[in-house]
């Protein structure tokens, strides 16, 4: 039979924290109903909800799949990076010709996008404010990067040793400017993941400073999983963190965001009915006010202690850009996030745009955006 607790110290230890009953959910409802009106700001991998408190109805906004141009931007950030996973797949099965078919369907994936792209797609449909005036540049780093991509890739089908990592860095992904290919993908990756997450920041910032919050009330809840499962689960490496905190110009007191990767989430594009959300809600007030009880526990049982103060730093150590030419900086940045499984992918950029955009007082085309800024594009004649 399986060893069971005695049941006096199994009650005992319920009595504590892990019973509905518990000394600790009192504590937590306690502290609930005191801070019954107090804003709750919660961001999931994907939108951000502003619970207004007293029983006020919810403000959600996205910041991602949903929002205008990020899956066109993503889709051509991803498409260098397909060719390295189809360089990866020759690589360890040599005889294996699977690729093949990848490469043809990636090829016909990349004709119709190049066929789809056009200065009016990114003016009239995708019509992003951060993106204005830059449209025609936009229309052109699509059309490029299609366009060389889609002629590498016949290029392979005729001569399968062109699909190694050697001939790649040189020719493709870290190939000097030239004429014919004057921006390298190393460039196009590092410009298509700061134009996204320039919106982003852009947009979610506003809204932000546009819902008047109580910053110093604000309890901030980053719930859920952020991109792959093993990323974003601290501030350092979710950059939503950074962002909220600078978008109250720094007034928020850091201890004041919790990341809970395992807490529940929700997406607007399957939102709960309104007692749904009201459930939600009291989830997330549990959750935070539930951590929050320990800290404040702490500080009064061990007041002759020096007290914890957490110092929030971006990004968690990404190699600084110290100019719009530091190429060393950004292709480090592009490895880091790539091989380091704690980090979201949008960091490669994040903590960078949010400080650009801070520098010059919120004005989205001022934003210097490395491989970008810096680059001219070869005019997309369809466009």
């Amino acid at each position: 039979m399986p060893y069971q607790p005695n049941a006096a110290f199994a009650g005992l230890f319920r009595a504590f924290t892990s019973d509905p009953q518990s000394i600790g959910a009192h504590l937590t409802g306690q502290m609930t109903r005191q801070d019954a009106d107090a804003p709750l700001l919660v961001s999931t991998g994907s939108d951000i909800v502003l619970f207004p408190g007293a029983g006020r109805a919810p403000a959600i906004e996205s910041f991602r799949k949903s929002t205008r141009g990020f899956i066109e931007l993503t889709a051509v950030s991803h498409l260098p990076l397909a060719v390295a996973y189809l360089a990866r797949m020759r690589e360890l099965s040599p005889e294996d010709d699977s690729w093949q078919s990848d490469a043809a369907r990636l090829r016909g994936h990349a004709q119709e996008t190049r066929a789809a792209n056009s200065l009016a797609l990114w003016r009239d449909h995708v019509a992003v404010a951060s993106f204005a005036g830059h449209e025609q540049k936009i229309a052109d780093l699509v059309d490029y990067t299609c366009g060389v991509t889609i002629d590498l890739l016949e290029r392979i089908g005729k001569d399968h040793s062109l699909l190694n990592f050697a001939r790649l860095n040189d020719e493709y992904f870290a190939a000097p400017p030239t004429d014919a290919f004057p921006v390298s993908m190393n460039d196009v990756m590092f410009a298509t993941f700061g134009l996204a997450f320039l919106d982003i920041v852009y947009r979610i910032g506003n809204w932000l400073r546009a819902q008047a919050l109580d910053w110093s009330r604000l309890m901030v809840l980053v719930s859920g999983r952020s991109g792959r499962p093993t990323a974003g689960a601290t501030w350092a490496t979710n950059n939503m963190c950074y962002l909220v905190w600078c978008a109250s110009n720094r007034t928020l007191l850091p201890e004041r965001v919790f990341v809970a990767p395992h807490a529940p989430s929700f997406s607007v594009a399957e939102l709960p009915d309104a007692a749904g959300l009201a459930e939600l809600e009291r989830s997330y007030r549990a959750l935070w006010l539930n951590t929050r009880a320990s800290i404040d526990v702490a500080r009064a049982l061990f007041p002759e202690q020096r007290p914890y103060r957490f110092d929030p730093a971006p990004a968690d150590g990404m190699p600084p850009i110290r100019s719009v030419d530091d190429r060393e900086a950004t292709t480090a940045r592009l490895r880091r996030i790539m091989e380091d499984p704690n980090q979201l992918l949008s960091n490669c950029v994040a903590d960078y745009i949010v400080d650009q955009l801070h520098s010059n007082g919120n004005q989205p085309q001022q934003v210097e955006i490395p491989g970008f800024t810096n680059v001219r594009y070869p005019h997309a004649e369809r466009s």
